[in-house]
């Protein structure tokens, strides 16, 4: 695992505003050399400190009108209710991201949909069906001031 030191940090930071620049740009961003900080990346990457990068999409473009969170209480607390809850989410296009947390419910989902409609679809259809499923909460967003994921 390569060391996190400033530089590092200063890398990290950097490719999370702007993945796609050059090595050269990024080089001379962070004070290294291009080759010094081609190095610095690649070990990066190799050692799973730097997972992958991605595109950040416009949700109205794609046809997103509808972002949720959604907590998800289970009616057991077994790990297999808990498996078989995560295996139905990871099937579902909608949800986004699924956070197993503490507290008086079981999961966080980030949820996005065309619409209202689809999401109630969603809502009754998919996640309501579940078996292990005892109580969900939804949490309309209104609006994103900051949101600094990739």
């Amino acid at each position: 695992m390569p060391k996190l030191d400033a530089i590092n940090h200063r890398i990290l930071r950097e490719l999370s505003r702007d993945a796609r620049q050059s090595n050269l740009d990024l080089a001379a961003r962070v004070g290294l050399s291009p080759s010094a900080c081609l190095r610095r990346v690649q070990d990066l990457e190799r050692s799973g400190v730097i997972k992958g990068y991605r595109a950040v999409l416009d949700p109205t473009l794609i046809g997103v009108g509808f972002v949720a969170y959604v907590t998800v209480a289970l009616n057991s607390h077994t790990k297999a209710a808990q498996e078989a809850f995560e295996r139905a989410v990871a099937r579902a296009d909608e949800v986004r991201e699924c956070h197993n947390i503490t507290g008086t419910v079981e999961y966080l989902l980030r949820v996005e949909a065309a619409d209202l409609a689809a999401y109630k679809h969603w809502h009754t259809e998919v996640l309501g069906v579940l078996p292990q499923v005892r109580s969900i909460t939804t949490f309309v967003v209104m609006g994103s001031p900051k949101d600094d994921r990739a």
